[in-house]
């Protein structure tokens, strides 16, 4: 049996993901995101289930909420136990954070 046609060579590569600078930065500037807690230092965290992921990438920027270290570290280790936990709904939060930054125009709006 023959192999089927090949692909055109730009088919394998991935949408670009949306980035901002501007946008991190103002997210990274908020306390984090868990109820009550007030350490520090404040990463940009992506949410890893969010749509526009692919296999070994991050999430627009569009997807990201304020952590500190210690809660960013625990959110890898199973987001949905992490909201469970804490009482949060991580792409709820990123379509806040995303909705209320003055850098959004920057991004294509994937709440549509």
């Amino acid at each position: 049996m023959a192999l089927p046609s090949r692909l055109a060579e730009d088919h394998f590569k991935p949408k670009p993901r949306l980035r901002s600078t501007a946008h991190r930065d103002w997210v990274r500037g908020h306390h984090c995101s868990v109820p009550g807690c007030q350490l520090m230092p404040i990463e940009v965290a992506h949410v890893n289930r969010a749509s526009t992921r692919g296999i070994g990438q991050k999430s627009s920027d569009a997807f990201t909420v304020s952590l500190c270290r210690e809660h960013h570290s625990e959110s890898h280790r199973g987001e949905r136990s992490f909201e469970a936990k804490h009482g949060i709904r991580l792409l709820k939060l990123a379509e806040e954070f995303y909705r209320a930054s003055p850098h959004r125009r920057k991004l294509d709006d994937p709440y549509v």
